[in-house]
C-alpha cells in the first residue's frame, strides 16, 4: 500500500540506527499554528481516502502529539493518542501517519486490534523540512478522523547516520522488548520494541566517499501475543535511526511476545519474549 505513486521517492532513504532504551519526551505545550492543506497532502488524500470526510474536531479520538521547533529533526519524538475502546465492535484498525513535505511522506500505517488494547503508538521520526505531520485515524466501520501538528524541523532525512557503520551492521536485526511496569493479565500494558538496523536513508552522503550511502531500511513490523495479531506496520525511512515503538498489548494469559522484522534486503529477524504475570524488563536487558 505504500507503493505506487509514492515508491520512487521512498527508494531513496531508508531507517536509522536507534540507540537502545531511548526516551520519548514531549513538550508539555505545543505553540499553536495553522496547519495547511498542502498540495502532497491533497495528493495523498485523494488516494487513500478517496472523498470520504475526514473529521478533525474530535481530539477525544485521536490526537497526534509533537513538539513544535524540534531539538534533532533526524529524532523528532511523536505520539499518537486514542480515546475509542478497542473491546468493543467499534474500534481503531489502522492510523497514517504522514509527513507533507518529507521526500517520503508516508512515514508509516500501524494496524491495530482488539488485542491491542490501546491503538496508540510512539515514535521517532526524520523531517527534512518545516512541515505539517497529520495522523489519521480509521475506524472498524470506515469512519475516519484526523489530527495534525505543525513542525518546524529540517535536514532530518539527510542527516548522516549518528552510529558508527560497521558497529551498526554488527547489531543488524537485533531486537529488544521493553516493558515499563509489572505485566497485569486482561489490562492494556505499555510495550517498547527497539530494532538495530543500519537504516541508511538514501539521501545522507558519506564524508569520506562523498557519495550517498545506499538505501536500505525496515520495511515490516509485526508484532503478535500467543499468536494473536497486536500491532503491525508498514514503515518508510521517515521512521528514525533504529526503529523505536510504544505500544499497547492485552495478555489474556501467559504466553510469548513475538516481534518479526522484514527490511529491505528481504532479511528477516525474530524476537521473542516469554510474558507471565508480574514480568517487568530494563531497557538494557
Amino acid at each position: 500500500m505504500l507503493g505506487g505513486m509514492l515508491h520512487g521517492m521512498r527508494a531513496r532513504c531508508g531507517p536509522l540506527l536507534l540507540a537502545l532504551g531511548c526516551a520519548f519526551a514531549m513538550p508539555a505545550v505545543q505553540a499553536a499554528e495553522p496547519v495547511p492543506d498542502t498540495d502532497i497532502w491533497l495528493k495523498v488524500r485523494e488516494s487513500f481516502f478517496g472523498a470520504r470526510p475526514i473529521r478533525t474536531d474530535a481530539d477525544e479520538v485521536i490526537r497526534l502529539e509533537a513538539p513544535y521547533r524540534a531539538q534533532d529533526a533526524a529524532t523528532v519524538p511523536v505520539a499518537i493518542r486514542t480515546g475509542i475502546s478497542q473491546a468493543g465492535e467499534r474500534y481503531v484498525r489502522t492510523v497514517y501517519l504522514i509527513v507533507d513535505r518529507n521526500p517520503s511522506p508516508i512515514a508509516a500505517i500501524f494496524r491495530f486490534t482488539p488485542d491491542s488494547g490501546r491503538a496508540e503508538i510512539e515514535t521517532r521520526i526524520r523531517i527534512e523540512e518545516y512541515t505539517p505531520v497529520r495522523a489519521i485515524a480509521e475506524l472498524s466501520d470506515g469512519e475516519l478522523y484526523g489530527s495534525a501538528r505543525f513542525v518546524k524541523a529540517a535536514g532530518g532525512c539527510s542527516a548522516p547516520a549518528g552510529k558508527d557503520p560497521d558497529a551498526a551492521l554488527a547489531r543488524l536485526g537485533r531486537m529488544k522488548f521493553h516493558l515499563d511496569q509489572s505485566v497485569v493479565l486482561g489490562e492494556p500494558n505499555l510495550a517498547q520494541l527497539m530494532i538495530s538496523h543500519p537504516n541508511h536513508s538514501g539521501l545522507a552522503l558519506d564524508q569520506m566517499t562523498r557519495l550517498y550511502v545506499p538505501a536500505y531500511f525496515v520495511r515490516t513490523i509485526n508484532v503478535t501475543y500467543a499468536g494473536k495479531p497486536v500491532m503491525s506496520a508498514e514503515v518508510d525511512f521517515s521512521i528514525s535511526e533504529n526503529p523505536n515503538f510504544r505500544f499497547y498489548f492485552v495478555p489474556r494469559e501467559e504466553g510469548e511476545l513475538k516481534a518479526e522484522m522484514v527490511d529491505t534486503k528481504d532479511l528477516k529477524f525474530e524476537y521473542l519474549l516469554a510474558v507471565r504475570r508480574g514480568l517487568a524488563t530494563k531497557a538494557g536487558e
